[in-house]
């Protein structure tokens, strides 16, 4: 994937080395099952939400996660200079591309203006407005202050533990949490967030989940199909990498690297197979409407 002459965004906040956070997250994110926690330690910390035993990465409503959240650590100002690193010009420059994208395909395809979300660089923890973000949790999108918070150590991760890497791999992840954007901009986390509050059981309100991080991982590939439109910086190769990483993150396949077995009621993300199948869904045929994993599901 070529990405050296994508435009560098400016809506990157490097809070690399501040040290800060504490306590659980909320939002909703990509999925690896959390990292050095493990599945199972990551489903307990969900029982600080109403959702319990639902992974912390799930929406969790902003005013519960506000109140309920660990007082901040004092830490120094974020960066607002472009990253001068390697992985942090990466992170802006897709960055920038999903706001040049999404600021034509949103209104063009949903009669929506697209608010760019910022975009925030730490390493190890910091602080949300929906609660700590934690390297271990992986990737996420907080809907109440719009925001994508993102560990770039997470990309060795992919490559080391789930033989998942490369740029356009990477990219996907960026995308997926930008996808997550979209949903809320589309009025879609709101009544997620309601319906789970509604569902009679755990099972149901992880269904939910499920839907809204496959129609991310649907909206990463239409990003990703407009961008190859413009760009023509993507090849068969690339399209593998990303195929394999989504892969690589189905619940199931998680599960049975964790713990020899698989729940299906238990899934938060989506199993290899449907999130390969929503991402090559949205690289298809680069159409917002593709995406509706919600068809069969009344919000």
């Amino acid at each position: 994937m070529r990405w050296d002459d994508l435009r560098t965004s400016e809506n990157v906040e490097d809070r690399r080395g501040d040290g800060g956070g504490f306590g659980g997250g909320g939002g909703t994110g990509f999925g690896l099952g959390g990292g050095r926690l493990g599945i199972g330690a990551v489903i307990v910390l969900s029982l600080a939400g109403w959702a319990l035993g639902i992974d912390p990465r799930i929406l969790i409503g902003g005013a519960e996660m506000v109140s309920n959240r660990a007082p901040t650590q004092q830490s120094r100002p974020a960066s607002t200079s472009p990253p001068a690193d390697d992985a942090g010009r990466f992170v802006a420059k897709i960055l920038g591309e999903t706001e040049d994208v999404w600021s034509q395909v949103l209104p063009q395809q949903a009669n929506r203006d697209y608010i760019k979300p910022r975009l925030v660089l730490f390493s190890g923890a910091t602080q949300s407005a929906c609660g700590s973000a934690q390297s271990a949790m992986g990737p996420f999108y907080c809907p109440v202050d719009q925001k994508v918070y993102l560990d770039t150590s997470f990309f060795q991760d992919m490559q080391r533990r789930f033989g998942g890497g490369g740029d356009f791999a990477y990219a996907y992840v960026i995308a997926h949490e930008v996808g997550h954007h979209v949903e809320n901009l589309l009025g879609i986390l709101p009544k997620v967030q309601q319906a789970q509050r509604r569902a009679s059981d755990r099972g149901e309100a992880n269904n939910l989940s499920v839907r809204v991080e496959l129609m991310a991982d649907c909206l990463a590939g239409v990003w990703a199909n407009k961008m190859n439109q413009r760009r023509s910086n993507i090849d068969e190769n690339d399209v593998r990498q990303a195929v394999a990483a989504a892969t690589a993150i189905g619940d199931d396949r998680l599960q049975r690297q964790s713990q020899g077995y698989v729940v299906p009621d238990s899934f938060t993300h989506g199993s290899s197979e449907q999130r390969v199948r929503w991402l090559t869904t949205g690289l298809k045929n680069g159409d917002v409407r593709t995406c509706n994993t919600f068809q069969t599901q009344r919000l």
